[in-house]
């Protein structure tokens, strides 16, 4: 949940706002990813044959003894995003661990998934890259259940009280 950030659910705002915001609220941000952070850069710039390609944030975790890679995403993830995201973690294992370090996490944060696209664009013993939804507000219960495929779902008491 991103709630702390400010943003309004139905702003138009850009992936550049949204890591503004993450910034202006680090340690939140980093209370919400967690025991163990810490904050390595923003806007990481790798180039590769004259291309320049800009890490979103990387942050390390002294509890995995690992980078953590995080990209963010306004949009439906793609699989462009999950190579993008290969590409960093790649780069990170070949050129930035150190001695002792596991190997990096790749955290794609994206308003939606599908799940099929990150099933089939990630190999199957997959463990460094990961792909997940952030919400910048509370869903409401109906966002909820809707959410999780709850919509028919009927307590039980509010069952045994109709009977």
């Amino acid at each position: 949940m991103l709630e702390f950030l400010g943003l309004e659910g139905n702003a138009n705002f850009y992936e550049k706002d949204l890591e503004q915001a993450i910034i202006d609220h680090l340690q939140k941000f980093l209370l919400e990813l967690g025991r163990g952070f810490s904050f390595v850069a923003r806007q990481q710039k790798i180039t590769f044959d004259g291309r320049h390609f800009f890490i979103d944030l990387v942050f390390y975790n002294y509890i995995l003894k690992c980078f953590v890679i995080i990209d963010l995403k306004l949009g439906d993830l793609t699989h462009q995003d999950l190579g993008q995201m290969q590409m960093y973690v790649n780069y990170y294992t070949r050129e930035m661990m150190n001695e002792g370090d596991n190997p990096p996490i790749g955290i794609v944060l994206c308003a939606d998934k599908s799940d099929q696209v990150v099933k089939y664009t990630l190999p199957e013993d997959n463990n460094q890259i990961f792909a997940s939804k952030y919400k910048l507000y509370l869903p409401t219960e109906e966002e909820f259940k809707k959410e999780l495929n709850l919509e028919n779902y009927v307590k039980k008491d509010d069952e045994e009280n109709k009977k």
